[in-house]
């Protein structure tokens, strides 16, 4: 039977440029799935991908049992900058979900309706009392809770985050990872979170993706027209724990090999021994990629 997020054979290219290449990922609802790699590998096409704004090239990607389609309501989206509109409270900016697809008279009839379900949120991402500021009355956090209450909102099915608190400063953002982890135990959701950051993706994350083009296999080092896969897929520790963590030898030793596995140029890793240590990984090799099969 199929994961929740269940993605088979994936391939996306462009012209001649192969992007991701042969991708598996089979992923239970629930978990927090961090997804990092070198700079051009692809992580924010799979998750445009996931998300619906780009289509694969071929490959089966499908979520809670059904092939994904363009982008819905049942998988929400956070990004790097704030989808805010700055002439909106902040009520008005979460209540945007059902007011976009509303009519006219039907806004004015669900007003009180939509009023009570945005505040619900904006409760539950701790900026109640905020509901009647403007985005620019509020930090760089404040706005990025913001975004998140918007997103759910709309009660995807998948949480789909793109270097989410990228843009905020190094305390903030400690304090956003430490918020979303406390959100996720509160009400475990299914999340996948792109982030350029290692020490973040370590952190938040209950599983740990790595993607990259730096390995070899049966086509030789130098292929052309090779794409990234996922080289490396680890189970984490999904309980809240304090940023200490961050200074602790287990957690610095699965940097330096997650670096070494997925950053390195010189990387010689044949794909048939990729470092896929999850109990849900799995990969279908074509005979091209690896010739003992």
């Amino acid at each position: 039977m199929k994961n929740f997020l269940h993605i088979e054979d994936l391939y996306k290219q462009y012209g001649n440029k192969v992007i991701l290449d042969n991708v598996d990922l089979s992923v239970k609802k629930g978990e927090i799935c961090t997804l990092v790699g070198p700079s051009g590998c692809g992580k924010s096409t799979l998750l445009r991908l996931i998300l619906g704004q780009e289509v694969q090239t071929r490959g089966e990607i499908s979520i809670d049992g059904k092939e994904v389609g363009f982008a819905s309501p049942d998988r929400g989206i956070v990004y790097q900058r704030y989808s805010l509109f700055p002439h909106l409270s902040v009520l008005e900016n979460v209540m945007l979900g059902h007011t976009l697809e509303e009519g006219f008279f039907q806004r004015r009839k669900n007003r009180k309706v939509n009023e009570k379900e945005a505040m619900f949120y904006l409760d539950k991402v701790r900026l109640g009392e905020h509901a009647h500021k403007y985005p620019h009355e509020l930090s760089g956090g404040m706005q990025q809770r913001v975004a998140i209450a918007q997103a759910l909102l709309k009660k995807p099915k998948i949480l789909l985050m793109d270097e989410p608190f990228g843009a905020l400063d190094p305390d903030t953002r400690e304090d956003m990872q430490l918020f979303l982890l406390e959100l996720w135990e509160e009400n475990p959701m299914t999340i996948f979170f792109v982030t350029h950051d290692l020490e973040e993706a370590l952190f938040v994350g209950s599983r740990l993706l790595v993607l990259s083009q730096y390995y070899v296999d049966d086509r030789g080092k130098n292929a052309e027209h090779k794409g990234a896969k996922i080289v490396g897929d680890y189970l984490l520790d999904s309980k809240v724990k304090s940023t200490r963590f961050k200074k602790s030898k287990e957690f610095t030793e699965l940097i330096d090999k997650v670096r070494s596995l997925g950053f390195n140029p010189e990387n010689e890793q044949h794909a048939r021994d990729f470092d896929l240590k999850h109990p849900d990984s799995y990969q279908t090799l074509e005979p091209y990629e690896d010739a003992r099969q």
